[in-house]
């Protein structure tokens, strides 16, 4: 039986709560207040924590940064429950570690839900270390990091984790570039502005895909905007510490190198369609771009702004979207506001 903490300073939302995590089979432990829910997360280890964020004595967020920064309690699952529902709310609760966030009134399956697959990412992260440690002696040591995938599990384990909604900036051309940056989740997407204010994609990232790389030898700035084009999380870490991994690590050095050398050349080959091509034909490498470099199922709509569409391939936002239109009338696609469905993937990649 799993237990969970709830920590609520609300008499009957504390006690309606617990009575539906325990029919749930859930073992229930509950405190009136922050101070009382840390002694209890410290000395009983709960499975997960759900705690209120306004409440006297020490607020939620003054619950979580004292776990987080504990050894034994840190990595257990923490879930914020409040009425506060601001993304900047939301916001700050992510940044500072909290695994999900639930506002109230909230429905029980939502509750259930929420606990549920934060039990099961545990379990599989622990299920996956084991295996992990079976072929590497400790993959977070920087002097034993052989491949992309080792360097993301250290990524997971020791990079700064940061929250960024759909829209938001990461970083602008002319900051600093002091970190490299791994998508946890979402999609981010990297892109310049011309002298007319015109915005031009250069390149479009998704979960696993690392950015933000400039110079490891000079300090230099970056020479374009990334942004999240969908709730994004992201992982960061430093160019130094990147830099002396791999300086240790030459096979991992190697394996890097060739994975930029491939986005170079992608990169190029979008270049060359956006110059030569007709505007049909990047319209519809633009859409199968998209749906195969974002979406595993290309049947699955894809939702982006058309401006962003517009700006990967190159061209007017009025003009693709015209050509948007066509599509439609010849039954290769269907559109629904900002979805946009791929109904003959064949004949779309046969356009000239």
């Amino acid at each position: 039986m799993k237990t969970v903490l709830l920590i609520e300073d609300d008499a009957v939302v504390r006690e309606n709560t617990a009575e539906l995590l325990e029919l749930a089979n859930y073992k229930v432990l509950t405190a009136a207040n922050g101070k009382v829910g840390v002694h209890l997360a410290k000395t009983k280890l709960p499975d997960v924590i759900i705690c209120d964020i306004m409440m006297p004595e020490l607020n939620g967020y003054g619950v979580l940064q004292i776990l987080s920064k504990e050894k034994i309690t840190q990595q257990i699952p923490f879930i914020f429950l409040s009425a506060k529902t601001d993304h900047k709310d939301v916001r700050k609760g992510m940044n500072m570690g909290a695994d999900d966030y639930i506002t109230k009134p909230f429905d029980e399956s939502e509750l259930f839900s929420a606990i549920e697959s934060r039990l099961a990412k545990v379990a599989i992260v622990n299920e996956n270390q084991l295996i992990e440690n079976k072929h590497t002696q400790n993959l977070t040591n920087e002097s034993e990091l052989k491949t992309l995938e080792h360097l993301k599990n250290y990524f997971l384990n020791n990079a700064e984790e940061h929250l960024f909604y759909a829209g938001e900036v990461i970083y602008h051309q002319g900051d600093n570039s002091n970190f490299i940056y791994l998508i946890n989740s979402g999609i981010v997407k990297t892109y310049k502005i011309d002298e007319q204010g015109k915005e031009l994609i250069t390149e479009l990232l998704k979960e696993g895909d690392f950015f933000g790389f400039t110079s490891f030898s000079n300090n230099t700035s970056h020479q374009e905007f990334a942004a999240a084009i969908e709730n994004t999380n992201t992982l960061k870490i430093s160019n130094n510490n990147l830099k002396t991994i791999l300086h240790n690590n030459h096979d991992l050095t190697l394996e890097l190198f060739d994975y930029l050398s491939d986005n170079v050349y992608e990169i190029k080959e979008h270049l060359l369609e956006m110059a030569y091509s007709s505007v049909r034909k990047k319209t519809a490498s633009t859409i199968l771009q998209f749906s195969e470099k974002i979406k595993a199922n290309p049947n699955i709509c894809v939702q982006i702004l058309r401006s962003d569409l517009a700006s990967i391939a190159g061209i007017a936002t009025e003009t693709f979207i015209r050509t948007l239109s066509d599509f439609k009338k010849e039954g290769l696609i269907d559109v629904d506001g900002r979805n946009i469905k791929i109904l003959n993937i064949e004949k779309l990649k046969r356009i000239n």
